[in-house]
């Protein structure tokens, strides 16, 4: 029989009648749900007005704070003494010796203790969801930082000191850097310095051509660079939010160049921008045609060969996938796999899962709805949004009010250099991964077909970085647990790109670099990785030469190394970096 229930039912798609008041309102929200910000913070007011005791404490907190502010200041009428609170370790915005002079030391320790009560307020109401809680303290956050003494050029030395200096010459520069990044906002252009580092001419200058190209992928194969080669191909799998060139900037800042001086045979996928057109592509497209397409052209390339692919952020995540599938259908074909910066499990997704539920995703479908996709640009907000505080305000004092500019590195132009992402496969993302957790949780399919991370059985790298707001490090470690595979686990030094684009040499090279590995047989990673943490010595440098070293012990055998034959269009080759890396994010 028939469903005979009459009550209309929840449709994941936008109603076209709504569309333009929704649209509205995206536009001018930049993107975030005001309904999700506001159930959010009811949620927390509502309980806490109905918790006396909670509120006592608040207050209680609030009065010892502040004896402990002006004590402070009585000690400080006396000489040097120690703070009264101390700013977490990569919060910099006061560390200039001009912040220790009265009356800004003060300022800034009165804010600091302002910033660890908003802490205490929005964390441990009784009856709040995490979520809410969560997205309360980060609206909270967002505030305070907007509102630190050290944006305001009355109350940040820094500015007033070099305002006197320079004779308001600082404001005057300030003045002219905003003026000109707000008219190439308003006129959709590039940011300035962003033409002196184009594909092909400053970044991505590693030789090679075009060997495949579907709808959605051009895959490049570059020239080898020693005699003989690796007998195992590797295949990169970059994330598609981004272009692939993160892992090949500059010549020193390469990976690619780097992977390819070390005498392997490789492949790198480069995702094409997406328009209008493309809103029905979803997640089994992006798995069939960017990821499984490419593999089958790399073992027709290299005779059959075994392949080491290596996938990075989202890239990372479909790869995963990928090699459960082939696992399941008992396809010998991957030598090993690594992981840079993935998830699979998105259960504890970090910041930005802040953003991630039912009123959000359905915002953002009716966001999407006008176009068939959402702009890169939207997406970059969204990462600047959770990490404002270098991201935006550093911004904001450095080149509006001391009037500095800040130049352009290869890395920042790669940064700003954002695709587009179908409607479809944006929301079944959100969806199925963030939302539900559907792949760590056994759930997801691709054509009707399971894919169970246990069938991953081919040796793991999976490699995180400690300050990573994307994908933090501990839920990246979760994979450890669910594949049934002998597994390297290497924690390093940096955050999401800086702590992946790290040479042992060149501009980009850090002397801080450091990294943690540890080694299990299939599962028996420990349970808890901090446990792991606390016990694992970091070795200093970069880990690169690490993976170097862990894919020779995979490797075979060494062959000789042919020069490589191209896609011809038009009877022409497409030599490297392609043609898809050039679609503008515009449309």
């Amino acid at each position: 029989m028939g469903n005979t229930d009459d009550t209309p039912r929840a449709s994941h798609g936008p109603e076209p009648m709504d569309l333009p008041l929704k649209l509205w309102i995206a536009r001018l929200a930049n993107g975030v749900s005001p309904a999700a910000l506001a159930q959010a913070q009811t949620d927390w007011w509502l309980h806490l007005a109905a918790s006396p005791t909670r509120q006592a404490q608040l207050m209680a907190s609030a009065l010892h704070k502040t004896q402990a502010w002006l004590l402070h200041l009585a000690r400080m009428a006396q000489g040097p003494c120690e703070d009264c609170v101390s700013p977490a370790p990569q919060d910099k915005r006061f560390s200039r010796p001009e912040w220790r002079h009265w009356p800004y030391h003060a300022l800034a320790q009165a804010f600091l203790l302002q910033q660890q009560w908003w802490e205490e307020a929005t964390h441990g109401v009784r009856g709040v969801s995490r979520h809410h809680e969560e997205v309360t303290a980060f609206v909270a956050r967002q505030w305070l930082d907007m509102l630190s003494p050290s944006n305001s050029p009355l109350l940040n030395p820094q500015v007033l000191h070099e305002t006197l200096r320079t004779g308001g010459a600082n404001l005057a520069r300030g003045a002219v850097n905003w003026a000109r990044d707000a008219m190439a906002v308003a006129a959709g252009d590039q940011a300035r310095g962003l033409q002196a580092f184009l594909p092909g001419q400053a970044v991505a200058l590693t030789p090679g051509q075009v060997v495949m190209r579907n709808h959605l992928i051009e895959l490049i194969q570059y020239d080898p660079a020693t005699p003989t080669v690796g007998r195992e191909p590797v295949l990169v799998v970059p994330s598609w939010i981004m272009k692939y060139y993160i892992l090949d900037l500059t010549p020193e800042d390469s990976l690619v160049r780097q992977l390819v001086a070390q005498g392997h045979t490789v492949f790198m996928v480069s995702w094409r921008n997406p328009d209008s057109a493309d809103a029905g592509l979803g997640m089994d497209d992006y798995l069939r045609l960017g990821v499984l397409d490419a593999l089958s052209a790399v073992r027709e390339r290299c005779a059959g060969a075994d392949i080491h692919a290596m996938g990075y952020c989202l890239g990372g995540t479909l790869l995963a996938m990928a090699a459960a599938l082939l696992g399941a259908r008992g396809d010998k074909g991957l030598r090993s796999v690594s992981l840079l910066a993935a998830q699979v499990d998105f259960q504890e997704p970090g910041e930005l899962g802040l953003f991630i539920d039912e009123s959000q995703i359905a915002f953002l479908e009716d966001l999407m709805a006008e176009r068939g996709y959402l702009d890169g640009q939207r997406m970059a907000g969204a990462f600047q949004l959770i990490n404002s505080k270098d991201l935006v305000w550093s911004k904001l004092v450095h080149e509006y009010l001391m009037g500095a500019r800040t130049p352009v590195t290869p890395l920042r132009a790669w940064n700003a250099d954002a695709t587009r992402l179908p409607a479809r496969m944006h929301s079944e993302y959100l969806r199925r991964l963030y939302l539900h957790n559907d792949l760590a949780e056994g759930r997801y399919r691709v054509d009707g077909e399971p894919v169970n991370l246990d069938e991953i059985r081919v040796p793991l790298y999976v490699l995180a970085t400690e300050r990573d707001h994307v994908s933090p490090w501990t839920s990246v470690y979760k994979l450890l647990r669910l594949a049934r595979a002998p597994a390297s686990f290497v924690l390093c030094s940096g955050g999401h790109n800086v702590g992946i684009v790290s040479p042992p040499d060149g501009p980009l090279a850090s002397q801080q670099a450091a990294y943690r590995v540890g080694e299990w047989a299939p599962r028996e990673a420990p349970a808890n990785p901090q446990a792991w943490f606390a016990q694992a010595r970091p070795q200093a440098g970069s880990w690169w030469p690490h993976w170097f070293r862990w894919l020779a012990a995979h490797s075979s055998r060494q062959v000789k190394a042919r020069p490589v034959k191209g896609l011809r269009l038009r009877g022409r080759p497409v030599p490297a970096p392609g043609t898809y890396v050039f679609n503008a994010n515009t449309g």
